[in-house]
């Protein structure tokens, strides 16, 4: 399953960027992964970070761990859970004065035939589109 969302973000391209890879802001913005920590303050390649979603009102602790860093360009992370993988890489892209954010997240396993409940399609892309539109309106409005 993937999941792939685009938001034109009205902000520079170095905006956008810092404040997607500072995570001690993430709960300024982000109501969709909760409880961000780590051992460092942004994201880096080869660490990881904690977190927790809710898909549903059970909440989903994870610690993905950041595969690529591509500054200015690309991030992509991994994580595991209940034996479901999944790939999720977010590209920025200029696009005249302002940020064209993608989210894309690819899922596989053997279980996600039979846990698809846990993952509903039409969930995660919701989710995915309110984690574009935060950080949106994070960078177009925040001091």
């Amino acid at each position: 399953m993937v999941i792939e969302d685009s938001i034109m973000i009205n902000a520079s391209l170095e905006r956008v960027w810092d404040i997607f890879t500072d995570l001690t802001c993430w709960k300024n913005w982000c109501s969709v992964i909760e409880d961000v920590s780590s051992d460092g303050t942004h994201l880096e390649e080869g660490n990881s970070f904690k977190c927790c979603i809710r898909p549903f009102d059970i909440p989903m602790n994870l610690e993905p761990v950041v595969e690529e860093i591509d500054p200015m360009h690309r991030i992509v992370w991994s994580g595991k859970k209940h034996g479901v993988s999944a790939l999720h890489e977010f590209t920025f892209q200029t696009n005249g004065s302002g940020v064209l954010l993608t989210s894309r997240e690819a899922f596989s396993g053997i279980f996600m035939s039979p846990l698809r409940f846990l993952f509903p399609k039409n969930k995660l892309q919701e989710l995915s589109g309110k984690m574009l539109m935060e950080i949106k309106v994070a960078a177009e409005t925040m001091p």
